[in-house]
Parts: C-alpha cells; structure tokens; sequence
C-alpha cells in the first residue's frame, strides 16, 4: 500500500502548500544566542574507534567553524527501530531528519537551519549565508559551488531538467538572478514578489537548490572524463549520462549509500533489503549546549513490514517511534501492550482540513451530470445530507472536529462560520434545495430522477489506501437515502483513479481534504483556486493553468475564476495585510459555493514511543505539510535514557499549533 500522506500529496499536488509566518524583510528569527566558542566540544563514543585509526579527524574538526548551537541536553548513543512497508520509505529519514537551509520550528515559524542566516529584501532579494567550515557527511567542504552547480548545471542544463527551472523560482515567469558572493554568501533576486521560495525550502520534501558537486561531477558530460563516463554508462545499462546523473543523485530518494548528504543520519544500505541501517552523519552541523554533537542516537534501523500487520508488530514492542502506517483504529489494540512492551501511546492532531473530503468533478464528461454539479444549490445540498455527527461518533469515538473541508481551529485565519458553512445535518432543507433545482420526480426505491430520465446514482470512487473510507461512504449512503440519492463506492488503482479523475469519467471522489488547514496569511492559498490538474473537484481547469493554456480547459464558472484571479493576486504582494484580506476573500467563496464536501478534521493520530525515548512531546502535530512529520520537533534531538523504563517526558511547553 502506497504511503497514506505522501501518497496523496505525489497524485494531488504539484506545487506545494507553503506555510507559517515569514519576515518579508531583514532576517528570519535565528537559533538561541549559544556561542560555540563557549562551548567545549565533546567526542562522540561512537566514532572513538575511527577517531583513533586516524579514519576520522576529531569532532572540533569535523563541526563548522559557526554550528547551529541548539539549547538542548541528552546523551548520545543508541539505537531507534523504526517500521516501514517499502524500501521507497527510505525518503522518510530525509523527511523525519529535517535537515533544511530554513526550518519550522513547533510554533510554525521559520528559522535558518542549515543556513547561519538569510536575507530577504521585499519578498524579492534573498541572501543565503551558509556556515563557515561546514561539510557534506564524507567530510568534503559544503560551499556555494555546490548551490551554483544545481542551478547552472542540473537545473540549468536541458538534458538533465527539459523543463528548466521549477515552477516556484519562476514566479509569474520571472527568473531569478543568481549571484555567488563569495564562497559561502549566494544571492536570489527577482523583480517581482516570490513569497514560495523560503517555504518551499523548508518543506518535507524541499526544493533542494544545491547537490553536492564534488560527487556528481563525475557523472555530468561537461566535467567527467569521457572515457570514464562511458564505461560507467555501459556498466549501469542505461542510456546516457543524464539518466546515469539522475540515478546517484537522489537527495529526497535517498536510495544512494554513496551520495554525500547533510542529513543527521546516512543511509548505509543500499537497496533493495529488508532492513536498513542509517548511522549518523560524523560532520552534521547542529550541536547542543553541552557541546554534544547531534544527533544523539547513533543508528536508525528501518524494517521492512507489510503495511498492514506494522500496527500488530508495533504492539509487539518492535518500534520505538512509529506513527507511520498506524491509524486511529489501531489506538485501543496499541494500548493494550503499553505496559508489556515498555511504550507509550500518545495523541496528535493531524492537519488536513479534513480527513475526508467529497470532490464533485466539475469537469465531468456527462452533460448532465456536469450541469447539476456546478450548481450550487445542488452541491449544497449533498452537503447538508452528510451526517457528520454520526460520522464523527462512529468512527472517531466523536474526538475529531466537525465541519467542512477549510482551516481548522489552529489556523490564525480560521473562522467558524466558514467550517460551518452548509455542513449542519438538514435532510429537510436539501430536500428543498434539489425540488427547487426541479429534481422533483421518483423512480423505483424512491430515488430521485435526473432531468433525462435516469435514476440519480451517483458513483464515488476512491484510492482505497485508508482503512476508514468503506466506512464512511458506507455512512454518507445512508444519509443521502434520506434525500433520494443512491451511492455506490467504486475503489480503484491509484494511477487508474487518477486517470479517470482527469479525463471527466469520474462522477465524484473520496480523498483528504486539503493538505494545509493550518495556513497563515504567509502560507499559499493554491489549494482553493483552479491551480493544478491534481485537484479533484475541476482537474481541467487546474491543468490549463498549469501549462499556461496549453492543455486542459479554462474556467467558466465565474466563482472559480475568482478564485484564480485571488490567488493571482496572493503571488503579486508581499503585504501581509493584503495577503490576509485575499485570505478571507478565498475562504468565503470557498465556503459558499462548496467546491468540496468536508467531514471531519483534526483527526488523532496515534504516536507510539518507547519509554526510554525522550525529548518527544507529549503533543503535537503529525502532519505532512506543514509539520515533515517528526521533522519539526527534530529528532537529532531525541535521545534514550539508561536504566528501568519510565513514561516519557515532553520537551516542554506545547506548540501552540498543536493544541487539540
């Protein structure tokens, strides 16, 4: 089974959403004011053998001349057990470990990480000042030749990226000009406002301006050796040297032992295997107060599980940190083996806007259909039927939040009246609703007819990679029975679902709901606008926005139109005051017009966490965007405590983010 978050967001996004607050000008806020030069470094045991053979120089050596200087205490060593379902999962040490130039810290606000500190000019001019004396894991200096061969040689070079550069350093098509200062000073400008570019850096799967040039000049035509670069294209089997660069440079993959990372844990395994090991990076960056290298832990090991006994085998006590392929059904099953397997269960919000959603195809291929779909009142009205109170009861023991698909509570721009808006249980008025459209007349069962004759069936199909979702069709069915309405749920293959989704062959679709029910006025508002052919509800609208009118089809619905120029409107300004009015302008036509049909959100995610383990908070947000998962509570961090197991303590006060 494909991976529940990341999954979704491979088939539904392509931009990403972006969020927290952001400094449109001067600096973002920087690490606590720890001097290093006050600190005394301390080795790590677990490289003395290394340091001793002279394999390794010592930790003094091996840290930047300006490390990031963390105000947090543990002990290092030990190793954490993880459970995954596919050697792809791989990519999940490169989300949980969160090793970013700019980073959200559990209050969603961003901080430089890897970078000593960034510049921003207007939303137009950012300057990157990297760490003086910093290095990849195998020890080679991290420089800004190696930010200057991404974006000249990899996203610079056609036969390595045919499409040039990504779409969120082209804003309105505006390219960057970009500038080496010096040998760790780089400088991106634009003419025009980019308010994507530092969230998209600091994302769980970020776009990575930099690869590590020393390495992968081997592989590229322009530098490599010819001789050498053949016998290694003839050796690979494949076609070219592009395909050959592509291969060993997968920095978010993270299936390459060889490729030099900064991550706090490098992969040493090479796929495929059962079980992966990652052992920490010797030149990372980040130190704590006590002048402790970070991470703490040494190894990670990854099993590989079936995806659907990783709950059992959790139980079992064969994890020490495990959210990953657990769901809120598994919550009383992992309870039960608390005490006998030394581990504690805890509670996380999740951050979608919903946890699932109904996606009317605006873009059906049916004429019928389409036409009682960009009707309002009959959007309305399939939403006023969803008993989302019984839903909630039912499945999620009534602990997740009401309402529509839209920011939860969390979100600063969240209003109540917007997750209220047509979602009360009233069977009566969206009967009303569809007479008024003029559905008036019965079939057989009393199931109403469509204006041509035929019985109002209306199909839902869905991925089938939740546990949750027979349910809760199963529920809506019984609610729009009461309106005159049959549903049949139809899972199917994810690329099949997918590709009947954009060809207007699917009636309607169960998926999350939008990704990001956190945002910020800072954060991009594409998930409410006609932006992508990955969004359900107008898959042709999206994509003729996406290729700039090459493909798809334009809106011409005026309330979707709106919401593209809105968000237009969103990428020209760097006004936050501006930002937060476009904000409530999307919001309310997004609330009125039901473009999606929310159920519940802020679901419990269960976090299943050794009694040993510390450093974790008691709670949290487990969420792809914003949040990598762990990623934002940085387990470099997260460290095990020697001697009896005990419940685990939090890292202090809660996020204000995560409050349930």
């Amino acid at each position: 089974m494909e991976d529940h978050d990341v999954g979704r967001r491979n088939r539904r996004l392509t931009r990403r959403s972006f969020n927290s607050t952001l400094l449109l000008g001067g600096v973002l806020a920087s690490f606590p004011d720890i001097a290093w030069a006050e600190v005394s470094p301390s080795e790590t045991p677990f490289f003395a053998k290394k340091i001793a053979a002279g394999a390794l120089p010592n930790v003094a050596a091996r840290v930047p001349a300006e490390p990031a200087v963390v105000d947090s205490s543990g002990k290092p060593g030990g190793e954490l057990r993880i459970l995954m379902a596919t050697p792809k999962d791989t990519r999940m040490m490169v989300v949980y470990g969160y090793a970013r130039l700019v980073s959200l810290t559990p209050e969603l606000k961003f901080m430089p990480d890897i970078l000593k500190a960034i510049d921003i000019e207007g939303a137009r001019i950012f300057t990157l000042h990297l760490r003086k004396g910093m290095k990849w894991s195998d020890g080679h200096p991290f420089t800004t030749e190696d930010f200057r061969y991404w974006f000249e040689d990899i996203a610079g070079n056609k036969k390595l990226t045919p499409s040039g550069l990504p779409v969120e350093l082209v804003p309105g098509g505006d390219k960057p000009r970009f500038e080496v200062m010096d040998e760790t000073t780089v400088r991106y400008s634009w003419s025009r406002p980019n308010p994507l570019f530092v969230p998209q850096i600091a994302g769980p799967d970020p776009l990575f301006i930099y690869a590590p040039a020393h390495y992968l000049k081997q592989f590229h035509a322009k530098y490599a050796d010819k001789a050498k670069l053949t016998a290694m294209i003839k050796q690979a089997g494949v076609r070219n040297w592009a395909v050959l660069h592509f291969r060993h440079s997968g920095m978010y993959k993270n299936d390459n032992p060889d490729l030099p990372s900064l991550e706090p844990w490098i992969l040493k395994t090479k796929p495929p295997a059962e079980r992966f090991i990652f052992e920490r990076n010797p030149y990372y960056y980040r130190v704590d107060k006590s002048g402790n290298q970070l991470p703490y832990i040494d190894q990670v090991i990854m099993s590989l599980a079936d995806s659907r006994i990783i709950s059992a085998k959790t139980a079992a006590g064969e994890s020490d940190l495990q959210a990953r392929y657990l769901s809120f059904d598994n919550y009383t099953f992992l309870r039960q083996g608390e005490d006998r397997n030394h581990y504690n269960v805890r509670l996380w919000r999740t951050g979608p806007g919903s946890q699932f959603a109904l996606y009317p195809n605006l873009n059906v291929q049916d004429p019928v259909w389409r036409g009682l779909l960009r009707d309002v009142r009959f959007r309305r009205a399939l939403s006023l039927a969803v008993n989302r109170h019984e839903l909630n009861e039912v499945i999620y023991f009534g602990l997740a939040i009401e309402g529509q698909n839209t920011l939860l509570p969390q979100s600063p721009l969240y209003e109540a009246a917007h997750r209220q808006a047509w979602a009360q249980y009233d069977p009566g008025e969206a009967n009303r609703l569809l007479d008024l459209i003029g559905l008036t007349k019965r079939g057989s069962d009393d199931v109403r007819l469509l204006p041509d004759g035929r019985l109002m069936e209306i199909i839902v199909e869905y991925s089938g990679e939740l546990p949750e979702e027979p349910d809760v069709l199963e529920l809506i069915r019984d609610s729009w029975r009461h309106i005159g309405i049959r549903l049949f749920a139809k899972p199917a293959q994810l690329t099949l679902f997918r590709r009947r989704v954009f060809s207007g062959e699917t009636l309607m679709s169960l998926d999350k709901g939008i990704e990001n029910g956190l945002a910020n006025a800072a954060a991009s508002p594409w998930e409410f606008a006609p932006t992508s052919q990955q969004e359900l509800e107008w898959p042709k609208w999206g994509q003729y926005y996406e290729t700039k009118g090459e493909a798809g089809e334009p809106p011409d619905l005026p309330s979707a139109v709106k919401l593209r120029d809105l968000f237009n409107q969103w990428l020209d300004t760097a006004a936050e005051d501006k930002q937060r009015a476009i904000w409530h302008d999307i919001l309310q036509i997004w609330a009125d017009e039901v473009f999606s049909i929310g159920t519940v959100g802020g679901v419990l995610q269960p976090v299943v966490v050794n009694d040993k383990l510390r450093n974790i908070p008691e709670k949290g947000i487990y969420n792809w965007d914003p949040g990598a998962f762990f990623g934002i509570y940085k387990p470099d961090h997260f460290w095990f405590e020697t001697g009896a197991p005990a419940k685990s303590a939090s890292i202090g006060a809660e996020p204000t983010a995560a409050n349930p």
